[in-house]
């Protein structure tokens, strides 16, 4: 099944690239394949446990939600070729700047998924370090997170023109920044206005568009008329449309995206199409705008179960590494599930200390002031009588 696009012009001008179709066969793409040519058993098995850890930490996500556990969940089923195969070619010096669902990204990048659950849970407003892992924390406005991208790309590459001109010219290849976000993002003025800075400075920054088809309620047919790769056009540089539940694409278009990038081309936009399974989030009902036809339709293109056929069709692996792997990903939620309930609130007063980097007169009066409001609260001791007063 093809994504709905409502302009055949427009599609037929731009193609959709695919490399490994719904039942697992692989397919000769002029463009994509050689960037996908040399990839391992070793490299499918990798991708395989990713998407699939991915998906049971997600399940187990809207469990603990379900159970009070989570403030909120955002689930990321579907996604996860999308995610894995964009964030897998990337060097662990590019930046990435996620929106709210790039769940499979984060553990692609080694943030341990008891740490993203620290947000969810309502403890922290982050939840990992982004210097560590290269990766900022996820940004809950839609869309704000492109302009952030883009700056920083653009700073990276004043950075080296500047050592270049001090006559210490970089010794490596320029780093990339990879800007998340959905269809519905799409429409904010953000990306247009990040797009117009990325064209004009060459920023050395991808555009990586899930088009998982809804924007909450609203369908992308009513988002757009034409496909959001060829949005890029307009800006004056490359769009491409690939296959988003073909991992082998997002991975060989990522890995082309990025080469044109390090090379000083400006930026590119990769739009992976791709199926938003469940819904928006846990507070959201998918069934109320969407009919189930068309998600029986997508379930037949999952991406996982594609990765699988082809791995059993193609390199003939056996029950036992799919069995194996199921039972890492039960340990892994078992292991998150503990440590979410073992994750302790901080205390009110504790987040005056988080305010600001160094102390600040201001919310050091207002921390005295509510610790003064919290006396009150408590039972004075009458001192004629040895007892509490009234």
């Amino acid at each position: 099944m093809a994504p709905p696009t409502p302009t055949s012009e427009a599609q037929a001008t731009l193609p959709r690239h695919q490399l490994l179709d719904e039942r697992g066969v692989v397919r000769e793409d002029p463009k994509l394949s050689p960037y996908a040519a040399d990839l391992s058993l070793e490299d499918l098995h990798h991708l395989y446990r990713s998407m699939t850890l991915a998906r049971r930490v997600d399940e187990e996500g809207t469990s603990l939600q379900r159970q009070g556990q989570l403030v909120l969940w955002v689930p990321l089923r579907g996604q996860e070729a999308a995610q894995v195969g964009s964030v897998w070619p990337t060097r662990p010096t590019d930046r990435l700047f996620p929106s709210y669902r790039e769940h499979a990204a984060a553990f692609e990048r080694g943030i341990r998924p008891a740490d993203l659950m620290r947000l969810f849970r309502g403890i922290t407003a982050g939840g990992w370090d982004p210097e560590e892992y290269q990766m900022n924390l996820y940004t809950m406005v839609l869309a704000a997170q492109v302009p952030h991208a883009v700056g920083y790309a653009m700073g990276t590459a004043l950075d080296r023109r500047a050592a270049g001109s001090a006559g210490n010219p970089p010794t490596t290849e320029p780093e990339a920044v990879v800007a998340y976000f959905g269809d519905g993002a799409s429409t904010e003025g953000e990306i247009h206005e990040s797009m117009v800075f990325a064209a004009s400075y060459d920023a050395p920054v991808l555009f990586f568009i899930q088009n998982n088809q809804w924007a909450i309620s609203v369908p992308f047919t009513t988002q757009s008329r034409v496909p959001l790769a060829t949005r890029a056009a307009g800006y004056g540089f490359e769009g491409l449309r690939v296959d988003g539940n073909d991992v082998l694409g997002v991975v060989a278009a990522t890995r082309y995206a990025l080469e044109k990038i390090r090379a000083g081309e400006g930026p590119v936009l990769i739009e992976a199409e791709t199926y938003r399974m469940g819904a928006h989030t846990t507070a959201d009902d998918p069934t109320k705008y969407r009919e189930r036809d068309e998600e029986d339709e997508w379930g037949h293109l999952d991406p996982i179960d594609r990765l699988r056929s082809h791995l059993r069709t193609h390199h003939g692996v056996e029950d036992e590494f799919f069995e194996a792997v199921a039972r890492e990903n039960d340990d892994a939620a078992q292991q998150l599930r503990a440590e979410v309930l073992a994750m302790e609130p901080p205390t009110f007063e504790e987040s005056f200390g988080k305010a600001y980097a160094e102390p600040h007169s201001l919310v050091s009066a207002e921390r005295a002031e509510y610790l003064d409001y919290q006396a009150g609260f408590t039972p004075a001791q009458d001192t004629e009588t040895g007892g509490t007063g009234a």
